[in-house]
């Protein structure tokens, strides 16, 4: 994709899906400036940061009058889920950072792009939206990203500004993926509950970047004040994982009945509250028998089919698990 060199700023750049999102600018001849308190994931990045904690508002606002940046990819985020906790303490970056981002990037007149890297989680799994501005979580971190979208839509901001809401992401650099999924499937430890459907969207990283780069580039009068769910085609989570396990062992993931899932699952919490980790507790099953449809029709309407097929980002993936290596081999 021919694209005119900028100067781009990514809020927490150093995680996975930002350590692709720079690679690609790299590649494309951009000048990148990565705010993160943390270090990159990949050391070739480590130049590229500046460390800032966006909750430190002059620190931003210095950061963003310094770097002059013609956009501003807002990934920084608190992103596990833990519930039974205050959203506005918990998840004061998800929050508060995202109102210092915006206010920082007003200032600084050389911003003309502003993208929001929100969740399909602003809308649970039983909730069908009636439209983009429908929202009904049902997570805390889900109700945080609510308010990262409302800060945004609420501003009468200088900039173009986009609201991307991420489905499941995966690819190279996820390495909690690479530690909860894939190393279980390598070790043909994945049981896959019962043969029904469940239908979700995932959405592999290499097509995560393409359509940031296309929220870059189109006219504004396209992407302005305007919400994209950005993943792939909705697909039966067995489809995703059998795909892995073929590549990774060469044999199909196993299907067993539902019940016996279950019943692993409840020792699974037992083995968690006493501390321990175990791949399959309650609510992993949960998400592995529920259907989470995300619309994405718009998206590929407006921006295009995502690039990547699922075979060849699971291969792409899979030969950066074995460059990277597994847990395992770690050490």
């Amino acid at each position: 994709m021919a694209i005119n060199p900028q100067r781009i700023l990514v809020t927490g750049g150093s995680g996975f899906i930002g350590t692709n999102l720079i690679t690609a600018f790299l590649q494309q001849g951009h000048i990148v400036c990565n705010l993160d308190i943390g270090a990159p994931l990949d050391p070739v990045h480590a130049a590229l940061r500046r460390s800032c904690d966006i909750l430190d508002a002059s620190g931003l606002h210095a950061a963003l009058q310094d770097f002059a940046p013609d956009a501003v990819i807002h990934l920084a985020a608190r992103t596990d889920c833990v519930e039974n906790v205050d959203v506005h303490t918990a998840y004061r970056v998800n929050i508060e950072g995202t109102q210092n981002l915006l206010s920082a990037s007003a200032s600084c007149q050389s911003v003309k792009r502003w993208i929001l890297a929100s969740s399909q989680y602003v809308i649970g799994p039983e909730k069908k939206p009636a439209s983009l501005d429908d929202y009904g979580p049902h997570t805390v971190y889900g109700q945080s990203k609510v308010m990262a979208e409302q800060a945004v839509k609420s501003g009468d901001w200088p900039f173009t500004w986009t609201i991307a809401r991420l489905t499941n992401i995966w690819g190279p650099w996820h390495l909690r993926y690479r530690r909860e999924a894939w190393e279980v499937i390598r070790r043909g430890r994945y049981l896959h509950p019962g043969w029904e459907p469940v239908i979700r969207c995932y959405g592999y990283v290499g097509n995560i970047v393409h359509y940031v780069c296309r929220l870059l580039t189109l006219d504004s009068g396209i992407v302005n004040r305007q919400t994209f769910y950005l993943g792939d085609p909705p697909i039966d989570i067995y489809e995703w994982v059998n795909a892995f396990s073929l590549e990774l062992r060469g044999k199909p993931a196993r299907r067993v009945p539902r019940f016996a899932v279950r019943l692993i699952a409840l020792a699974g919490d037992c083995l968690a509250a006493a501390g321990q980790s175990f791949p399959i507790t309650s609510s992993r099953y949960r998400s592995m028998t529920q259907d989470y449809l995300t619309p994405m029709d718009r998206t590929f309407a407006v921006l295009g089919p995502p690039p990547v097929p699922l075979r060849e980002g699971v291969k792409q993936t899979v030969a950066w698990l074995k460059d990277y290596g597994f847990p395992d081999q770690a050490g």
